[in-house]
């Protein structure tokens, strides 16, 4: 990876957020807590195998991006970008999947949990750094996510933890490769048509576990083409506005809602075990917003890491 400055890279270390880019950080974040109760309900009673569910979420956000795309202006198509349609296939398969045995409110936090340290990581290789309540906020947010997954009665499964951990990974390096894109529809409509073919094979290959209802079928395409698909493009163009770090923490106000979500209308029960961590991590996010990032020197604050190597 090189590092790589252009005037459409995100706006430079300790720079504020415009109310333009904190309101659309605001309608992603609902979406992708949106996300995540949507396929709950839809895993829920056996109303759709989760293969199926990835594979109706990708096809249905490429048909929804494509017609937004139709419609809007015509540019040139954006370069191919085969590693972020990876990520964007692995992030909703493992997703998936580990919503069969988590809870919406924990698999959640799980999720950006791993999406906060991924980013965290890519902002320091990139120059950024927090001051000292900034590091104490991201250590307590690492121990909030720690005790969450720690064993206990009450702690989620290993394997719905490792493929929940594993999408979170996918999302960061996903979200990573968006900060700067010029037209973020064109290649948020381009991931979903090149990451489809990988859902359905994926499908192809699980054949024995098919199911499928009307009501899971519905689920299933409403996340896809309005909470991913339209969701996702909201957020890269938020993206543009936001440091590594910032936008990591950022996505770590999703589990709350996710877990009043939950609460409201897939009838979790919440437990201390999630207060607790919800608090610690919820906690550590306030001390880095509260904190000022400090950029590693003039080059840090221009330059930001290329991952699309």
């Amino acid at each position: 990876m090189r590092p790589l400055a252009t005037s459409s890279d995100p706006a430079p270390t300790g720079t504020q957020p415009t109310a333009r880019t904190v309101l659309l950080t605001c309608v992603a974040m609902l979406a992708f807590a949106s996300n995540s109760l949507l396929c709950r309900l839809a895993l829920h009673d056996a109303r759709i195998d989760a293969a199926s569910f990835g594979s109706l979420r990708l096809v249905a956000g490429a048909l929804m991006l494509a017609i937004v795309a139709r419609a809007g202006a015509h540019r040139p198509p954006p370069r191919a970008d085969w590693l972020a349609a990876t990520m964007l296939f692995a992030y909703v398969a493992c997703f998936s999947f580990a919503y069969l045995t988590v809870s919406a409110a924990t698999g959640a936090l799980i999720l950006f949990g791993a999406v906060q340290l991924t980013m965290f990581a890519a902002g320091l290789r990139a120059g950024e750094r927090f001051a000292a309540a900034g590091w104490l906020g991201m250590g307590a947010a690492v121990a909030g996510l720690l005790y969450l997954v720690s064993p206990g009665v009450s702690a989620p499964t290993a394997g719905g933890v490792v493929l929940m951990s594993a999408a979170g990974i996918a999302w960061g390096v996903y979200s990573l490769r968006g900060r700067g894109l010029a037209d973020p529809l064109a290649s948020t409509a381009a991931n979903f048509l090149r990451a489809a073919p990988m859902a359905l094979i994926l499908s192809v290959v699980l054949a024995g576990r098919f199911h499928l209802t009307t009501r899971g079928a519905l689920l299933a395409v409403a996340s896809g083409a309005l909470t991913s698909g339209i969701g996702y493009v909201i957020w890269y163009a938020a993206l543009k506005h936001l440091t590594a770090m910032r936008a990591a923490a950022v996505q770590l106000s999703v589990p709350p809602i996710a877990a009043c979500g939950a609460v409201l209308f897939l009838a979790e029960q919440p437990t201390w075990r999630l207060a607790i961590a919800s608090v610690a991590i919820l906690g550590g996010i306030a001390l880095v917003l509260a904190g000022r990032a400090r950029g590693g020197g003039t080059k840090a604050s221009k330059q930001v890491p290329d991952v699309r190597r």
